[in-house]
């Protein structure tokens, strides 16, 4: 589950009564996820849709555990013990990476419930991750204390890095 951490005396502190929330990996699980649908017009075949769905979610556990693996040999580096407890740990940290696929996964899926073409269908799960993104990066903003301009700055931030993919995709495919 994400990292939640409370503002308390000008430091972040963990409250005891609220679980971690790491919201860096839902971040970038969401950038990688708008990435791979802006990257998937070159589907075709006759499930066009089941492939970008199993597209997003492996992507999303491929990079989940290429990213608890080097997590975890970089703290042996620094001379940490490598214990499961440690490699439990660092998996669950990084989890909301794989969580931040299932939107976009969960779009593409039903997509043909909306009447949406496959084209429609990539930017109606571009459009699910870009706004996925903006929202983890607002609700980290506003659970770490930051003012209501740093919020709004957070989440223009991130509305930007994915509009930047959207601009590729549309300069690729044009």
């Amino acid at each position: 589950m994400p990292r939640d951490l409370s503002r308390s005396g000008g430091t972040a502190q963990r409250r005891p009564d609220r679980p971690r929330i790491d919201y860096a990996g839902a971040l970038y699980g969401a950038l990688l996820a708008a990435s791979v649908v802006a990257g998937a017009g070159a589907f075709g075949g006759p499930f066009p849709r089941l492939g970008l769905v199993l597209l997003l979610l492996v992507t999303g556990v491929v990079f989940w555990a290429a990213h608890v693996y080097s997590r975890l040999a970089g703290e042996r580096i620094h001379g940490q013990l490598l214990t499961w407890s440690e490699v439990r740990r660092v998996a669950a940290d990084e989890w909301p990476m794989v969580q931040a696929a299932v939107p976009p996964a969960a779009a593409v899926a039903i997509s043909p419930l909306l009447g949406l073409g496959l084209p429609g269908t990539i930017w109606f799960a571009l459009g699910v991750a870009l706004g996925e993104q903006v929202v983890w990066a607002s609700v980290a903003a506003v659970r770490a204390g930051a003012s209501r301009r740093l919020v709004a700055v957070s989440g223009l931030v991130n509305l930007l890095f994915g509009l930047i993919i959207v601009a590729a995709k549309s300069a690729v495919h044009h």
